[in-house]
């Protein structure tokens, strides 16, 4: 594994700045009856900002709010759907200062949440459907571009690699590419690449231990990686909940390759590992 420096640069989001030479967390925000961790738990609009607030304590610095879950095997969600469910949490947390990305694939999902108060748009399906990338062009936003492949129904069987880590590289780059065609500015680009999507245990763990190769795209990394399957495969967990520490140490594994934002389910462990990290380093 090889160490990496953060990137020395500033996102803007909207009125608001991330400085990314430091590690941000965000707090994944699962407005959904069937997300794998915690579906169900957070889909009534109190329950949500309450967690929400929560997460901010504990030391988010962005809020992931979904609408749609991207479970293997989860199917589509209706547009006007995800919206009911997205909105009215965006419009209560854009009350407080802190960024809000949204986790949609659908541009008139983001449309909405933009103008409710959010900042970011995090694609798991990369700006591939219809209008996505000139959507995130005109709102001239940051977008997080993940790698996968096929849709949640399908990805399971997408598996396939040569080179596991320079295949997501090099599809992360036709993205990239797609996005800059598009109109979409370089420094609104982030990429993510795709934990748990279209990919079986032993790739993950593969492209964990590889994840500084990514540094040579040139853009900021988010890692998200918490609680998926193959922590639970690694670390001999039966439930989401036993998955919680190899969650934290797969994202400080992470940061240290370079992954200047994680995207975390237990906020409170990850903020309490990031700044035993940060004192470490400071000694």
């Amino acid at each position: 594994m090889q160490l990496m420096p953060l990137p020395k640069r500033v996102l803007h989001c909207g009125p608001l700045g991330l400085d990314l030479s430091k590690p941000h967390i965000m707090g994944i925000l699962n407005v959904t009856p069937d997300s794998f961790s915690d579906g169900g738990s957070h889909n009534g609009k109190e329950q949500a900002v309450a967690h929400a607030l929560q997460m901010i304590a504990d030391g988010a610095s962005i809020i992931d709010v979904g609408g749609e879950s991207t479970r293997p095997g989860a199917s589509m969600v209706a547009v006007q759907e995800e919206i009911q469910r997205v909105i009215p949490v965006v419009e209560q947390l854009a009350q407080h200062n802190v960024v809000i990305s949204v986790d949609t694939s659908q541009p008139e999902v983001i449309k909405a949440a933009i103008e409710a108060g959010a900042h970011i748009w995090n694609d798991v399906r990369a700006l591939t459907r219809p209008l996505a990338l000139q959507t995130a062009a005109e709102l001239n936003i940051p977008v997080i571009i993940m790698h996968m492949r096929g849709e949640p129904t399908t990805m399971n069987n997408l598996d396939q690699y040569n080179d596991v880590t320079l295949d997501v590289i090099a599809e992360l780059q036709q993205r990239i590419d797609a996005a800059i065609n598009a109109g979409i500015k370089a420094e609104n680009i982030l990429i993510d690449p795709g934990f748990g999507f279209a990919k079986n245990a032993e790739q993950n763990l593969k492209l964990l231990q590889q994840l500084h190769q990514l540094n040579g795209l040139g853009y900021p990394i988010l890692s998200g990686l918490s609680r998926k399957r193959f922590i639970g495969h690694a670390v001999h967990a039966g439930t989401v909940q036993d998955r919680i520490i190899g969650s934290v140490v797969g994202h400080l594994l992470s940061i240290q390759q370079g992954a200047c934002m994680v995207r975390a389910h237990d906020v409170k462990a990850m903020h309490d590992a990031i700044q035993m990290w940060q004192a470490m380093n400071q000694a």
